[in-house]
């Protein structure tokens, strides 16, 4: 008999709650990407890009107050976003859809559209307090694993274009309800047990589950670049909805402009919008995650 396939990066993900694969992408498409992206951020820092993650919000519906400084941009692939095309191929690119689909234990035809967005370094001091993406602080332990205790039908990731440390998570707390440290433990507390700084080098990405206890911690003098996307596998359904529609990316998902892509890519991409418009019609309103 042949060897069994051994899915590395799934046995990592699920036992720590985050992988980081090396360079994903060639210098070149590197130096590409970091061009258009330095031109969304200072469209961005201007106030000349409406959809913008301001500086003391750290959950939508967000607000566009760019005199506070922003520490992200949001709608990579919306067609009124310069470079949107560079943004739309990565994004539907074998390099990042081939490690989700190894995540998902899905093929194509599973795969949905969800979001794309940066995070850049912010003009003051900001730090991102502890969370779970989908789960409320207020939550008990037995709330917590309800939760956790489905599967979690999305692969988010960080693909940084610059040196990126921004990341602090506690391993393996994507299988476990908070611990009494961490559930009494200030929401700004700079170390937990076990936490890990997940160090990224320009090309690397680092996909976790968005229910892991994390944090974002930010230095205003430090430059970053990192695109944060998330796909989606269609056995979510309305588990997913909310954490995808709350940011608003039904407003314009139906003009995302695939002509530049490869046939092959261009039919997966169409699919993958096609799960997510049904996604969005079955859904109604979804409210939102999180407060603050």
């Amino acid at each position: 008999m042949p060897a069994q396939k051994t899915n590395t990066h799934l046995a990592d993900l699920e036992r720590d709650g985050f992988i980081v694969v090396k360079s994903i992408v060639s210098p070149e498409k590197l130096a590409i990407l970091r061009e258009a992206s330095k031109k969304v951020e200072a469209l961005g820092r201007a106030g000349e890009w409406p959809h913008i993650r301001t500086v003391g919000k750290q959950f939508p519906p967000w607000e566009f107050n760019p005199e506070k400084g922003i520490w992200g941009v949001q709608h990579m692939m919306n067609p009124d976003m310069p470079g949107h095309d560079l943004f739309t191929e990565l994004y539907f690119s074998e390099a990042i859809l081939s490690i989700v689909k190894d995540l998902l234990e899905c093929e194509d035809e599973q795969l949905v559209m969800e979001l794309f967005n940066m995070l850049v370094r912010p003009e003051s001091e900001f730090d991102l307090r502890w969370h779970r993406d989908d789960i409320p602080a207020e939550a008990s332990a037995e709330e917590e694993m309800e939760r956790l205790g489905h599967p979690g039908f999305h692969a988010q990731y960080n693909f940084a274009l610059y040196e990126d440390d921004s990341l602090i998570l506690v391993p393996g707390s994507h299988k476990r309800a908070r611990t009494d440290t961490e559930r009494n433990a200030d929401p700004f507390e700079p170390v937990l047990p076990d936490q890990l700084v997940v160090k990224l080098e320009p090309g690397d990405i680092a996909f976790y589950n968005n229910n892991i206890l994390h944090r974002g911690v930010y230095d205003c003098k430090k430059e970053r670049v990192t695109l944060h996307g998330s796909v989606g596998h269609s056995g979510g359904s309305a588990l997913r909805a909310r954490n995808v529609l709350q940011h608003g990316i039904g407003k314009w998902v139906d003009k995302v402009d695939f002509s530049k892509l490869e046939e092959k890519d261009r039919l997966r991409a169409e699919g993958m919008r096609a799960r997510l418009i049904k996604l969005g019609s079955e859904a109604g309103e979804v409210g939102y995650s999180l407060q603050g």
